[in-house]
């Protein structure tokens, strides 16, 4: 993908345009310059709460518009993602995004900061993700972001961005991925895969991102939102006229 060696060059100044790039499951529309601005939010609000390179951010895996705000601005500073709260709290990961439901059930160690998003938290300890993100400075943060630096972490691994840019390369040019495509997720931002099928491969090729809040599996009589749907598993039927299998795609931490 030209010019995109790492994660965080989805972001880049020079990218920005009123082009459609991401839409929410309500069906708002943001367009590129809206993401790429609330990612450079997103990335200050991670810092501010201790995230930097090296660093790893632990995000609900539900594809909704603030889990793949924390991934981007995560990615530009640096900091992997690991779509998996329950586990970061264990581990110790420097932030936690979840939604505001969630937050109260978890119990982090010190050094451990959760955000909520979804309405205010019920525990002042506990950063409300939207007040913060609106309102936060839109400037880019510096970072110093290599392809082989992790940018996923999960169970079975550590994914890189530079193979994480080429997985959604190889997706992009092997399902016609291009400027307005619209690929809708409807499987969970768990598997590292439909990160780079699903979010980096539109992005990068100047298609739209179309967000379910989909956690499992697809309803057959649901309306098609888009060009190609994003799935888990052979028995999924979108109703998108095309599909990507995540499940027959190569294990990226092998």
């Amino acid at each position: 993908m030209a010019g995109i060696d790492v994660v965080g060059d989805l972001l880049a100044r020079d990218r920005r345009s009123r082009d459609p790039a991401l839409v929410t499951p309500d069906g708002r529309e943001r367009t590129a310059h809206d993401l790429i601005t609330n990612g450079y939010k997103a990335a200050n609000v991670l810092r501010y709460l201790g995230a930097r390179e090296g660093s790893t951010v632990a995000v609900d895996p539900t594809p909704g518009l603030h889990a793949t705000l924390a991934f981007l601005g995560a990615a530009r500073l640096g900091a992997a993602v690991r779509f998996d709260p329950d586990a970061g709290v264990a581990a110790g990961d420097r932030v936690v995004v979840v939604p505001v439901a969630d937050g109260s059930a978890l119990d982090p160690r010190p050094g451990t900061n959760i955000a909520a998003f979804g309405g205010p938290p019920e525990r002042p300890e506990t950063t409300h993700w939207e007040q913060e993100l609106w309102s936060e400075n839109p400037a880019t943060p510096p970072s110093t972001v290599s392809p082989s630096d992790p940018v996923v972490r999960g169970e079975g691994g550590t994914v890189s961005h530079g193979r994480l840019v080429d997985a959604a390369e190889a997706a992009a040019t092997e399902h016609g991925i291009d400027p307005g495509t619209r690929v809708v997720v409807r499987t969970t931002l768990a598997d590292s895969r439909t990160v780079a099928a699903g979010v980096v491969a539109p992005l990068a090729r100047g298609g739209v991102v179309v967000l379910t809040d989909a956690a499992g599996e697809t309803d057959p009589e649901s309306t098609s939102l888009g060009d190609l749907a994003v799935v888990d598993g052979p028995d999924a039927e979108p109703p998108e006229p095309a599909r990507v299998d995540v499940a027959s795609l190569p294990d990226l931490t092998r």
